[in-house]
C-alpha cells in the first residue's frame, strides 16, 4: 500500500491544471487508476484487515487533493454497497479493470423512482459525472430506497457535469443525471428495498468522507505554520495561540476519525456504532470551521489571491463540509444516546 500511496500522491502532484479550477477528475482519477490505488482502496471498501489502512489512504489523499479524496471515497462507499448487496465476483473484476465506483444518492425537485418497469427522475450532485464507471443510484420504490448498480454506457447523453458551477470542489464534477425513460432491467438491483438504510453501513460510513477533510486540516496547517516561520511570525504570542488551535483541530479530528473507522468497519460491529461515526463527522466539521477560522486570521487577506496555496485547499474543504442535515443528525443522535441507558453508560453519562 505505501508504494502504490505514495506513486498516486506523487502524480497528483505533477498533474497539469487541464480543469477549471486545477486538475480535472479525470485526470485526477487517472493518477489513482495509474498508481494501483484505485484498485487498492476498493479492496479495502468492505471490512479491511486493519482499518487504519484505508484512513490513511483517505487521509492522505485528501490531504493532498480534496477532490481527489472526494472522488476516492465515493469510490470505496459504492464499492463496499456492492460487496454486501451485490456480486462480489462481478466488483472484483471491474476493480482489476481499474473501474470507478460512485455512489449518486442525492434527489431533487424530480426524485429518482421506480415507476412500473421504467426509472423516472433523475439524481444531483452526481460527484464524477464525467468519469464514474460504475455508479451506485439510490432510487423510491414506493416509501423505500432502492439501490441500483448502473453502466455507464446506459447513460450516454444522460449525464450532465457541465451544471456543476460552483466555488469548491469543482472537479469532482457532480452535475446531474437524467434517469427518465432508463427500462429497469438495464440495471443491476442491489439487496432489498430498504437495505440501503441498514446501519452501521448507512450513516456509518460518513467516517470515510470525514478522514478525507481531516487529511485537508493538516495541509492547511502546515501551509500555515510555513507562511508563518518566512514572515518570522510563527512565535509571535498571538499567532502561536492560532497555530495551537489549528494543531488541536487536526489532532482532535484525527482521534474522532480513528476511532469511529475501528468501531465501524469490522463483522461484529452493532447498528449503534453508526453513532460514533456521526459524532466524528460533526467533531471534524466543527474543528475545521475553527481551524479556516484561525488560518484566515494569521494569513489574512495574501492568503486569498488564487496563486496561495491555501486558496484552492481553503474553498475547497469549506465546501465539502456543507453536508447534508447537520443541525437533524446531531440532534438524532444525542436523541438515541439520551434516551438509552446502555448508549448512555457506554458515553459516561
Amino acid at each position: 500500500m505505501q508504494a502504490e500511496l505514495r506513486d498516486a500522491l506523487a502524480r497528483i502532484r505533477e498533474l497539469p491544471a487541464d480543469g477549471a479550477d486545477g486538475p480535472s477528475g479525470p485526470a485526477l482519477v487517472g493518477a489513482l487508476r495509474g498508481s494501483g490505488l484505485l484498485a487498492r482502496a476498493g479492496q479495502l471498501a468492505h471490512w479491511p484487515e486493519d482499518p487504519a489502512e484505508l484512513l490513511t489512504i483517505l487521509w492522505a489523499v485528501g490531504a493532498e487533493n480534496l477532490s481527489a479524496g472526494r472522488l476516492l471515497e465515493g469510490h470505496v462507499n459504492a464499492v463496499k454497497l456492492v460487496r454486501i448487496y451485490g456480486d462480489g465476483a462481478s466488483v472484483a473484476r471491474d476493480l482489476d479493470q481499474g473501474l470507478l465506483f460512485g455512489v449518486w444518492g442525492a434527489d431533487g425537485a424530480d426524485p429518482a423512482r421506480i415507476e412500473g418497469d421504467t426509472l423516472r427522475g433523475a439524481k444531483l450532485f452526481a460527484s464524477g459525472a464525467d468519469t464514474v464507471d460504475r455508479p451506485v443510484i439510490s432510487v423510491r420504490m414506493g416509501d423505500r430506497p432502492q439501490l441500483l448498480l448502473l453502466r455507464r454506457d446506459v447513460l450516454q447523453g444522460r449525464l450532465f457535469p457541465e451544471e456543476w458551477q460552483v466555488s469548491g470542489m469543482q472537479a469532482t464534477a457532480s452535475g446531474r443525471c437524467d434517469l427518465d425513460g432508463i427500462a429497469l432491467h438495464m440495471a443491476e438491483p442491489l439487496g432489498q428495498p430498504g437495505d440501503y438504510l441498514t446501519e452501521p453501513h448507512f450513516q456509518g460510513g460518513v467516517w470515510r468522507y470525514a478522514a478525507v477533510q481531516a487529511g485537508a486540516m493538516g495541509t492547511l496547517l502546515r501551509i500555515t505554520a510555513d507562511h508563518l516561520r518566512t514572515r518570522g511570525q510563527d512565535q509571535a504570542p498571538l499567532q502561536a495561540q492560532r497555530l495551537r488551535r489549528m494543531l488541536t483541530a487536526c489532532e482532535t479530528a484525527r482521534l474522532w476519525v480513528e476511532r469511529a473507522a475501528r468501531a465501524v468497519e469490522h463483522p461484529a460491529a452493532p447498528p449503534e456504532t453508526a453513532d460514533t461515526a456521526i459524532l466524528a463527522r460533526l467533531i471534524v466539521a466543527d474543528e475545521a470551521e475553527a481551524l479556516l477560522t484561525a488560518m484566515d486570521q494569521a494569513l489574512g487577506a495574501a492568503s486569498f489571491a488564487r496563486s496561495h496555496p491555501a486558496d484552492r485547499m481553503r474553498r475547497d474543504l469549506r465546501f465539502y463540509l456543507r453536508q447534508a442535515n447537520p443541525d437533524g443528525l446531531s440532534h438524532s443522535v444525542m436523541e438515541r444516546i439520551l434516551c438509552d441507558s446502555q448508549r448512555r453508560a457506554a458515553w459516561g453519562m
